[in-house]
């Protein structure tokens, strides 16, 4: 299964792309989108809307993993960040995706095995799962690999459940 992790930000989206192949990931792709903080917000998003399609054709994900908003108390910020997430998800959903939401909580739980782990904690992880030299750099792009492990954890487990309910139908 190919997963396409993506942190949404307006300023930079954070994506990785992984393959998982049984329990094991492969790393294809990871990297951030930027805007320039002068641009108009429109011309932002746009830019957002149109990489991420770029990266969607070039990898042919199966499913996208979309991190969820964290409320932030700058309600502005929130606002502009939602504008984003609702680009990524539109990107994903124009291109047939299965999109998959993710609380940070979640992603943490699925890494590190505790819901309120350090951001340096799920970075390790991140490093070790993939088996990668380094963190991954900037901090949205290790966030968005993190949401790609995730929602494959989470995948396997739900077709080992699927699997145990249509043995125990027979």
């Amino acid at each position: 299964m190919r997963i396409l992790g993506i942190d949404p930000g307006y300023a930079i989206l954070g994506y990785g792309v992984v393959e998982m192949t049984g329990n094991r990931f492969k790393v294809i792709d990871y990297g951030a989108v930027t805007t320039d903080a002068g641009m108009e917000m429109p011309d932002r998003l746009k830019i957002l809307y149109n990489s991420l399609m770029e990266i969607i054709m070039r990898h042919e994900p199966e499913v996208a993993s979309v991190e969820e908003l964290f409320f932030n108390t700058n309600a502005k910020t929130a606002i502009l960040v939602g504008q984003a997430r609702g680009v990524a998800v539109l990107a994903c959903a124009n291109s047939g995706l299965e999109i998959a939401e993710y609380t940070p909580l979640q992603i943490k739980q699925a890494l590190v095995g505790y819901g309120r782990a350090e951001k340096k904690q799920v970075q390790t992880m991140v490093k070790t799962i993939l088996n990668l030299k380094e963190v991954p750099k900037p901090d949205d792009t290790a966030d968005a690999l993190a949401a790609a492990v995730c929602h494959g954890h989470s995948a396997g487990s739900r077709n080992r459940l699927k699997s145990l309910n249509m043995k125990s139908r027979r």
